[in-house]
């Protein structure tokens, strides 16, 4: 395998974009990766994308990109992983650079979610779930994820206050990312105060419907090298699977998904999590970035909420998690969220994050990206070198 940089990084202000298409969102981000990188062409383009069909109607999504890219008669494809789509079109355009394939790879990611009614945003977002078990049986995400914190909470003795750590961290690096959907810092009883979405989890524990794209450009190191470029490179890569219905888990509140993609990301670059300096996950709700914490190795079994309400995963903190404000403040496209993590790492091992966000001798990030309730997660460790 060839050694794999990202080169180049693309994003735009996220939020309810009712000026902008399908495909003018995209390639502003594609467009802006492409001039960051300092390449006169790609060889090939990876989008990730949930549901351009129910959200716009739009599918045959590779090839409309390409071509309002200025980049048709390319290899273009959509990859779809549920809310893992963005995360999943990066490793296959990883892999595709490694393999040789092709030399200059673009991965991208969309999702325009505003256009349809709040029923419609919410049947799009559960085909993610079980159909069968689940959906026709009423359950929709905030109710699997409050179903997670319930047990988790009762489980380990964490109170509300605790909980609320999350999203005000979330918030207060937020505020700090000229890109976000809600860069404005909360106060912990906001989060207490808000609405209740379904209990324990109100409103600001729940990531919003949101309008955005993202992209990067992967190449080889020796062709970073020769566009003087920082070499960013990709040094571990984990995909893994679990049920997609939450009660056929062992464990309702472990994501075994998580864990097995970072087993293998780790293995691959060779590292441990003492030897992460910040990390991207996928917080679509507050309880969510515990358990992926705890799943990731970075805190035991029942301690990832506390670790938040602590101050570990604070900016300064032992751990940076969501300096970009995570999927609640920053905004969740579904299928570019997994992408506009990658954004925000590279920009942390570059030093170049944005209003005094930037982490200390950040050399070593990840990204944890996830579909539905954590039937699909992957996981992808860079270097600075």
């Amino acid at each position: 395998m060839r050694d794999v940089a990202v080169v180049g990084i693309g994003i735009m202000k996220w939020g309810e974009l009712w000026e902008k298409s399908f495909r003018d969102i995209f390639t502003e981000a594609g467009l802006n990766a492409i001039d960051d990188a300092g390449v006169d062409h790609i060889d090939s383009l990876l989008v990730g994308c949930m549901s351009g069909g129910l959200f716009v109607g739009q599918e045959h999504i590779g090839a409309i990109m390409a071509d309002y890219l200025g980049q048709k008669h390319i290899a273009a494809g959509r990859v779809e992983s549920a809310c893992a789509s963005g995360g999943l079109a990066f490793r296959q355009a990883f892999i595709e650079v490694a393999s040789g394939m092709s030399d200059i790879v673009m991965a991208g990611g969309v999702e325009k979610m505003t256009d349809v009614s709040g029923d419609g945003a919410t049947y799009a977002l559960a085909t993610a779930a079980d159909q069968e078990y689940e959906v026709f049986n009423g359950v929709t995400f905030p109710g699997l994820y409050a179903m997670m914190a319930r047990i988790y909470m009762q489980k380990y003795k964490v109170t509300r206050r605790e909980l609320s750590a999350i999203p005000f961290k979330s918030h207060q690096n937020g505020a700090k990312n000229p890109y976000a959907q809600y860069p404005f810092p909360i106060k912990i009883e906001d989060v207490e105060n808000g609405v209740l979405v379904a209990d324990p989890l109100h409103i600001l524990d729940c990531s919003p419907i949101t309008d955005g794209g993202a992209a990067v450009i992967l190449t080889t190191v020796d062709i970073a090298k020769k566009l003087k470029k920082p070499i960013i490179k990709v040094i571990g890569s984990g995909l893994a699977t679990d049920t997609i219905s939450l009660h056929q888990r062992d464990n309702m509140i472990w994501l075994k998904s998580t864990e097995l993609a970072g087993k293998k990301a780790y293995e691959m670059a060779g590292k441990k999590p003492e030897d992460i300096d910040l990390v991207e996950v996928h917080d679509c709700f507050s309880i969510a970035e515990a358990l992926v914490t705890e799943a990731l190795g970075f805190f035991k079994p029942g301690t990832g909420v506390k670790a938040a309400a602590e101050g570990l995963t604070a900016l300064n903190g032992k751990l940076p998690v969501n300096t970009s404000g995570g999927l609640k403040s920053k905004g969740h496209p579904v299928g570019a969220t997994g992408i506009g993590q990658v954004v925000e790492i590279v920009k942390q091992l570059r030093g170049t994050a944005e209003n005094g966000r930037q982490v200390k001798k950040a050399r070593v990030g990840m990204t944890q990206n996830m579909g539905g309730s954590g039937a699909s997660g992957v996981v992808h460790i860079m270097e600075v070198v």
